[in-house]
């Protein structure tokens, strides 16, 4: 009898193809000391694909590295302490970044702009805090002078990191502190109601009941109908309700529309098709929401080129 294909065939086929790619191989790629004398890896190392036991050129170029303080011995306990930081460093990163990627790809920013979740954004600070203390302890073990940043690749793509790492610090600081408030304001007050624009949707939370004010619509604009003792507790004559868009009624009304028209203004009602404005700290919420995105990306990127390139 034909046996059924088996549906664990994909997974074997897609582990199958992750461990080739990360399968490891010899490297080829010129360390930065290498590049800076002209030679290969062969003329400083016995192992002529590099590192390991160092030839008597390698260990004389490494003497002159130690005279200019471009070299920094560890000894085994200080390896041990670097490994354990670099392991909180690279858990934080994770964290960090996982929480931007499950923001945009499962909540989606607009979830996030009705107010900060409380446990992504403690999740998120905890996080860069720590990227922040533990990159700063590795950026000392790694770089032995300022002239590194500018001299070496490795310098150069931990000066690019560092930079967008600021640029997401300060975003956040920005977000929190100001965004953040300004948000859970708006998420307290209904998005159909904007300054002295109304929806209809927005119009109807105002029905003269439980202590609102009795707001009605005519011709497209909003009539304030809470001082008239025409209409106590929202309603007129038990036949029509505030909180609705009368316009159509009142044509067949008993009386003009110069009722209506003596009544206070209080706004208008949003044009069919037009939407409201975002207000400035929304929007602001989500340029900064994109952007971080992309360096995340961006970031990724240069982590890359420095441990693979």
């Amino acid at each position: 009898m034909q046996s059924e294909p088996s549906n664990r065939n994909p997974i074997v086929a897609v582990c199958s193809l992750f461990l080739f790619l990360m399968w490891p191989v010899i490297a080829v790629a010129t360390p930065d000391y290498a590049r800076n004398t002209g030679f290969e890896c062969g003329h400083c190392h016995v192992d002529a694909s590099g590192g390991g036991p160092l030839t008597v050129a390698g260990n004389q170029f490494l003497v002159r590295l130690k005279a200019q303080g471009q070299y920094r011995p560890l000894s085994t306990a200080q390896h041990i302490v670097r490994l354990t930081i670099g392991y909180f460093h690279m858990l934080a990163a994770i964290a960090w970044f996982g929480t931007i990627m499950y923001v945009h790809v499962l909540l989606k920013p607009a979830y996030a702009s009705k107010g900060l979740p409380r446990g992504e954004l403690r999740l998120g600070w905890i996080a860069m805090l720590v990227l922040l203390i533990t990159g700063t302890f590795l950026t000392i073990a790694r770089i032995p002078s300022w002239a590194t940043f500018v001299s070496t690749r490795f310098g150069i793509l931990l000066s690019i990191k560092i930079f967008f790492f600021s640029i997401m610090l300060l975003s956040a600081a920005v977000v929190t502190i100001y965004i953040g408030p300004r948000l859970k304001k708006l998420k307290q007050t209904n998005a159909t109601i904007q300054g002295n624009l109304f929806t209809l949707d927005g119009l109807s939370q105002f029905d003269g009941k439980a202590g609102q004010p009795a707001y009605i619509a005519y011709k497209g604009v909003i009539y304030d109908m809470t001082g008239s003792r025409y209409w106590k507790h929202g309603s007129h004559v038990t036949k029509h309700a505030a909180g609705n868009d009368l316009t159509e009624m009142l044509k067949n009304a008993p009386h003009g529309d110069d009722k209506v028209l003596a009544m206070p203004i209080v706004g208008k009602v949003l044009a069919t098709g037009e939407a409201l404005q975002r207000p400035f700290h929304e929007r602001l919420f989500y340029f900064f929401a994109y952007m971080n995105l992309v360096l995340v990306f961006v970031i990724t990127f240069v982590i890359a080129l420095w441990r693979w390139w």
